[in-house]
């Protein structure tokens, strides 16, 4: 599919037409009451160009982002500190690293044990060590992760656009069979926070046709791509056609604004498209050399960076594959820190270290930026960072380490976080910012929030942070106000 999915019962083969036109009535007509109901068609008419906007020459193509979801802890990741290793009956304050640090390819940076393969490649990109996030009172993972996915603090009186949305809008698609925006790894039903999560997960005001192509399963990505099982081509067109002329002739129709009945058409068209298309053979992760797929396949995220290598290799523009956000999953340690996070290192770093060698042996780093990036930080004993009032979220605080489920960065950390830069212009072997050497760990050195970052990536994709759409009467800039400023000295002069 491409960013609009067909639904269930248009894929049905054994149902009846009489049946699909029932529920096709019933699903459009409760879309158009909400549409009523948010008041959507004063403020979807968003102008379909900036004006007067000088966009930066684009230093690259196609952007993958890398998601840590839950918080990935700086110091036993990419910044390590003073290691403690473990011990019954010591001082929580005393833990600083629970991993010792390790070298690199490029002197004098370190990283820490797990990341082996990672350290590899540090001679290819830029790690970041002054990444600043907001305090937003509370420190709720779905509330950072949208912050940071789109730029802007929610709630707001506007549906904003995911980062990709915004490639998708303003650069188009490199392939116009392949979709612009697809995000991997990460299911929208089923899971904690599911609904915080589909608000940013979104194009917002841009319509349906920018939105993402969502696939939850790597390894499943293939039957998105295809006409149902069971249902011949000429049978399906045929139904897809059906569905096509039902939009046009529901009675609610006018109910819904000019532009998203034609951005609905339009993604239909493209998910229509790009099931008769040959290169969706991008998708089938098992057409893969057996050699190249086992380098991959240690892990779903493994499996992810594969799927989002072929898909750039074809022509996609953005792609982000996570790690998978679930509360108390993942990089959510709020406890069991240490042994979880042995996990996660087994699962990330052969994948990202063969992504980056495989782009560059293809040629397509130079035009591929790669960002890994986390919502925020963790530490042992502070919650947000310093001054902060956000309630502490440890499930099960102590003193000291009393057992191994103790050992480990349980709180969230806003103070400084890391990130890593390859590719698209990004300087090789660079390490930028610094954060303190003792506790608290915070930004010391180039901080660079949010806003900045985003406007670095987009300096990157060639669209300036002043891009204007104007919603409901006011300018909408994809850095919040279009305050946005690139940090120059990331890239190649």
């Amino acid at each position: 599919m491409s960013s609009y999915p067909l639904p269930d019962f248009l894929a049905d083969p054994d149902m009846p037409r009489r049946e699909v036109r029932r529920r096709f009535l019933q699903s459009l007509s409760a879309a158009a009451t909400a549409a009523l109901m948010v008041n959507e068609p004063k403020w979807i008419q968003a102008q379909t160009a900036a004006q007067g906007v000088d966009h930066p020459k684009p230093t690259a193509d196609s952007c993958i982002l890398l998601w840590m979801g839950g918080g990935m802890a700086a110091p036993d990741t990419f910044d390590p500190k003073r290691y403690v290793p473990f011990e019954i009956g010591t001082p929580v304050k005393n833990i600083e690293s629970t991993f010792p640090a390790i070298d690199t390819v490029v002197d004098p940076i370190k990283i820490t044990a797990g990341l082996e393969n990672v350290a590899q490649i540090m001679d290819r990109g830029t790690l970041i060590r002054s990444h600043v996030l907001p305090d937003l009172g509370s420190i709720l993972h779905s509330r950072h992760q949208d912050h940071w996915h789109t730029g802007y603090v929610p709630p707001q009186t506007v549906a904003c656009p995911h980062l990709g949305a915004w490639m998708a809008k303003v650069l188009g698609p490199l392939n116009p069979v392949i979709p612009p925006f697809i995000t991997v790894g990460q299911r929208l039903e089923g899971v904690g926070e599911s609904e915080e999560l589909k608000a940013f997960t979104t194009a917002g005001f841009f319509g349906s046709e920018y939105g993402p192509m969502v696939l939850p399963y790597p390894a499943e990505a293939a039957q998105s791509v295809r006409p149902p099982k069971g249902m011949e081509s000429t049978r399906f067109q045929n139904r897809y056609a059906l569905y096509k002329k039902l939009i046009d002739q529901h009675p609610q129709r006018d109910a819904m604004s000019d532009f998203q009945q034609q951005s609905l058409l339009r993604s239909m068209e493209n998910a229509h498209r790009l099931m008769n298309s040959p290169d969706r053979a991008a998708f089938d992760i098992n057409l893969e050399p057996k050699e190249s797929y086992d380098r991959y396949s240690v892990s779903q995220f493994g499996q992810g960076c594969l799927l989002a290598r072929r898909l750039v290799e074809s022509g996609a523009r953005f792609v982000e594959v996570t790690t998978e956000y679930v509360p108390f999953l993942n990089w959510d340690t709020h406890a069991n820190g240490h042994e979880t996070l042995v996990r996660m290192k087994k699962e990330i770093d052969q994948p990202i270290a063969q992504l980056i060698r495989d782009l560059e042996k293809s040629k397509l780093l130079d035009r591929t930026l790669v960002v890994l990036a986390s919502e925020f930080s963790r530490d042992m004993i502070m919650e947000g960072k310093p001054g902060s009032t956000a309630n502490d979220q440890t499930t099960d605080p102590v003193d000291e380490i009393k057992e191994m489920k103790h050992y480990g960065q349980h709180r969230h950390f806003t103070g400084a976080s890391c990130v890593l830069m390859f590719g698209g212009g990004i300087q090789r072997g660079r390490l930028y910012g610094a954060s303190a050497v003792e506790r608290p760990f915070v930004a010391i050195e180039d901080p660079i929030s949010v806003m900045d970052l985003h406007a670095t990536i987009l300096r990157a994709m060639g669209i300036s942070p002043k891009t204007m759409f104007e919603i409901e009467g006011r300018p909408f800039y994809p850095t919040q106000d279009g305050n946005g400023v690139p940090v120059a000295s990331l890239f190649n002069a």
